[in-house]
């Protein structure tokens, strides 16, 4: 269902886009750290994006989440092949936390959606969500974002949060300056 999830969000987004001077570009990230740690390189060494954007579903929650920063430690979990990062890190040398370059609270604050609420968080789960967002900002110097959303439901469907995380991502490229009014 999830995947399900994730592909009917993506289509929504991908059909929305972002504005005219802007490429969007989806790629589905798999539930396993070494592999997301491959792509994740790869995207910021090849693809050089300007700002990554990483959207995960919560499935316990009923808002939109603005993650603030990923952390290094405690990756105890194990992803689907039944492995978890060495020492439980992301990188073994690595800061302990790393903050995005936007403020997630200031674009939280600036939003209002009718029928989804949007909250900031700084716990996004230490999980392979946290892992992703985690090495993107390391890879990408903070220039990285992670929102989670919530389920899609009869009241949260699938063109609202497309609607929604089109608004978010816009917002976030507006204190970026890469989006000119």
């Amino acid at each position: 269902m999830q995947i399900v999830q994730t592909s009917l969000l993506s289509l929504e987004l991908a059909k929305l886009g972002l504005g005219d001077n802007f490429q969007l570009k989806i790629l589905e990230l798999p539930v396993k750290y070494s592999a997301v740690e491959k792509k994740i390189k790869w995207i910021w060494t090849e693809v050089q994006p300007q700002l990554s954007v990483h959207v995960g579903m919560m499935s316990s929650s009923k808002a939109i989440a603005l993650e603030q920063c990923g952390r290094n430690k405690g990756y105890m979990e194990k992803d689907l092949s039944g492995a978890h990062p060495q020492g439980g890190c992301c990188l073994l040398e690595g800061p302990d936390r790393i903050e995005s370059a936007v403020n997630m609270k200031s674009i939280c604050k600036n939003l209002s959606w009718p029928g989804v609420h949007v909250i900031h968080s700084r716990d996004a789960g230490r999980y392979l969500c946290e892992y992703a967002y985690y090495i993107s900002l390391h890879c990408g110097s903070g220039k990285a974002v992670f929102i989670h959303v919530p389920p899609l439901s009869r009241i949260i469907t699938a063109e609202i949060l497309g609607q929604a995380l089109q608004i978010i991502i816009q917002e976030v490229l507006r204190q970026l300056n890469l989006l000119c009014d």
